[in-house]
């Protein structure tokens, strides 16, 4: 699978080890920043996260910064981006089978390197079920972003 990763600042580190285990599982990475510690937006981050899936250039993303929220905020901005933020690995896989989420944000200062790898790679290997009533549900997710109520 093609995925974009990308953090702020804050994400830098956690951001480089998801890297660095995502590549040795057969992922194609495609590393949208940032490249060091110097200070940094996340919105910036989550506007390329969300470019990249919106033109196909990945399949899904992975998005970094202190907390999470800030990046889940951000990137659910973009029409077509369904972020979701886990900490755990029910949510991150639950969060593609019912939800279609198709961005991770991860918080850096709120979980460690092995639990973030843990919950990445839920999501990754999670797959939208199909079923009614999570493709109707998607639906009126969809038709609220459409008409941005």
């Amino acid at each position: 699978m093609k995925i974009a990763v990308a953090g702020d600042h804050a994400g830098f580190t956690l951001k480089q080890c998801l890297v660095a285990e995502l590549k040795k599982s057969g992922h194609q990475i495609v590393d949208l920043g940032a490249f060091d510690e110097t200070p940094s937006d996340y919105p910036d981050f989550a506007r390329k996260i969300g470019r990249a899936i919106i033109s196909k250039d990945a399949d899904r993303g992975i998005l970094v910064c202190g907390s999470g929220v800030g990046a889940s905020i951000a990137a659910n901005k973009m029409k077509g981006i369904r972020a979701g933020l886990a900490h755990d690995t029910y949510s991150a896989h639950q969060g593609v089978e019912h939800d279609d989420m198709n961005v991770l944000c991860l918080g850096s200062r709120v979980i460690g390197v092995a639990p973030a790898l843990e919950i990445a790679k839920a999501f990754l290997a999670a797959r939208f079920t199909n079923e009614e009533r999570h493709v109707r549900r998607v639906k009126k997710v969809l038709e609220i972003e459409s008409k941005q109520e």
